[in-house]
């Protein structure tokens, strides 16, 4: 655990070059699981949080889970554009039936059913000084090939720490309550298309680690309306699934956006669904001179082309 926290000490410490990653309008991971390949600039203090209520219904074991909870997420970007430093989890409630004979038996738990805190460093962006496409003056065909590079993705790390306090109903027996998560992170911006990957390592030094991988799919309707698909999977020794979200996001004002989503997935051990809703809102504390200091060649940088395209970035998290 010490060279877990040493680690991740020397990453959130860690200085690259500085490429700009602030956008006009708020840049959130909800309503989506997955994380946004962009932190949320230096100086920038986010909240994301919004409850969410379900049921899973187990045909084997012949029981039923009704599922209140929410999720939240706080999110700072500190020392340079490129690092995001970010807590997220979320406190779940749980009413289970079980059929006993001639009688049904209820049981509770309550408790976080996720706690992590770690850091997120943009390590390779496709657009760094990347300088815009002139048209060519002599070919039509030229002009609309289709240009390869644009499939080249930014790429992210993360690292963190899963942490409990407490007698803790969630974690298995024997599960420590420290274990780290590591996430690959990439992210593709087509105009109003945005393509999000996750590669998760969770629990790994644990008895019983997961190991998944989150694609969602949005695309910005209007600057101000977007909507989202995601698939999730997942699998370890304890539970593995494969999950479908869909939903979308309202931006209200530049720093407020509310969203609602659903999920359902394709087994019946259990089988489930959820529904939910949600709020992100942006303290913005960014050095506006730093912004025009870093941008990009050019009369308008891609940082202001993404916001002014899509209206901000839908990056995709939360229940």
């Amino acid at each position: 655990m010490r060279k877990l926290l040493a680690c991740l000490s020397l990453f959130a410490l860690t200085s690259l070059t500085i490429h700009a990653q602030y956008t006009e309008t708020i840049n959130s991971n909800r309503p989506g699981e997955s994380q946004g390949g962009y932190a949320v600039g230096r100086g920038v203090l986010q909240l994301e949080a919004g409850p969410y209520y379900g049921n899973d219904d187990h045909s084997i074991y012949q029981e039923e889970t009704e599922i209140l909870g929410a999720g939240y997420g706080l999110r700072y970007g500190l020392l340079t554009e490129n690092l995001e430093i970010n807590l997220s989890g979320s406190f779940q409630a749980e009413t289970t039936t079980v059929r006993i004979g001639n009688t049904d038996e209820e049981f509770k738990r309550s408790n976080f059913r996720t706690n992590t805190i770690g850091a997120k460093y943009l390590i390779f962006d496709p657009h760094k000084n990347a300088e815009e496409d002139k048209p060519n003056l002599y070919s039509w065909k030229a002009n609309q090939r289709f240009k390869w590079k644009k499939l080249i993705p930014a790429i992210s790390i993360y690292g963190g720490v899963n942490f409990s306090f407490g007698e803790n109903p969630y974690l298995y027996e024997g599960e420590g309550k420290f274990s780290p998560k590591a996430v690959i992170i990439t992210q593709n911006n087509w105009g109003r298309w945005a393509l999000v990957m996750n590669f998760i390592a969770d629990k790994f030094t644990e008895e019983f680690p997961t190991y998944g991988a989150i694609v969602t799919v949005t695309h910005a309707l209007t600057p101000k309306l977007a909507l989202f698909g995601e698939y999730q999977g997942y699998i370890s020794d304890i539970y593995a699934d494969d999950i479908l979200r869909g939903g979308g996001a309202y931006l209200l004002t530049d720093d407020l956006q509310v969203d609602i989503s659903g999920l359902v997935n394709f087994k019946d051990t259990p089988q489930r669904w959820q529904v939910a809703a949600g709020v992100s809102y942006r303290f913005d504390f960014h050095d506006q001179d730093e912004v025009l200091e870093d941008s990009y060649d050019g009369p308008r940088d891609r940082r202001r082309q993404r916001s002014e395209d899509s209206g901000y970035q839908l990056e995709g998290d939360s229940n």
